[in-house]
């Protein structure tokens, strides 16, 4: 019994719908699920620092909302083409007041163990909207945020990814933490 020769142009056809394949499928990750981020700035010092880079879900939240505590990329309330990364501190329909530094929700103070100093002031109250969110840096004397901007809250639709991971310049998963008071 002969073997049969290959077939060079089917081989060929082979690897070209493998490799198109595998550009589709990294478009579409890159695309639809995953969010490349490098952080610019000062904001979210004692957690991420200018140059880190690391990756976001995109889908994070496609069965439930997002929660206080998650660190998120969405698009700048007051600019265009411009993408934040922050810490989700006040959830719609909440009440966020900062009195002496210290962050209030509805009255009660948050725990915030992450944040290295102590805000200075007192700001707010801030009645955050259904379908809205307000944001703030870790590093709040440092931040351009909510207790900033002209339109003060970022809507859901706004959100882009939940932070899930940083990759340089070095590997750390952040782990889904719920810092309710």
């Amino acid at each position: 019994m002969r073997e049969a020769k290959p077939n060079k142009m089917k081989e060929f056809f082979s690897w070209v719908l493998t490799i198109a394949l595998a550009i589709a499928a990294a478009w579409l990750i890159n695309n639809f699920v995953l969010f490349k981020m490098v952080v610019d700035g000062p904001c979210m010092e004692s957690t991420l620092y200018t140059g880190e880079e690391m990756y976001g879900i995109r889908i994070a939240y496609l069965f439930s909302g997002p929660e206080r505590g998650d660190i998120v990329t969405f698009w700048a309330p007051d600019l265009e083409d411009v993408v934040y990364v922050k810490r989700i501190i006040g959830l719609p329909g909440e009440t966020v007041e900062i009195r002496d530094g210290v962050v209030y929700i509805d009255g009660t103070a948050l725990e915030e163990p992450y944040k290295q100093t102590k805000m200075v002031g007192t700001l707010g109250p801030y009645e955050v909207p259904e379908d809205s969110y307000f944001m703030l840096g870790d590093n709040r004397d440092h931040s351009h945020d909510s207790v900033d901007w002209k339109n003060t809250y970022v809507k859901r639709e706004d959100i882009i990814s939940k932070i899930l991971f940083r990759y340089l310049p070095d590997f750390y998963w952040f782990p889904d933490v719920n810092y309710e008071e």
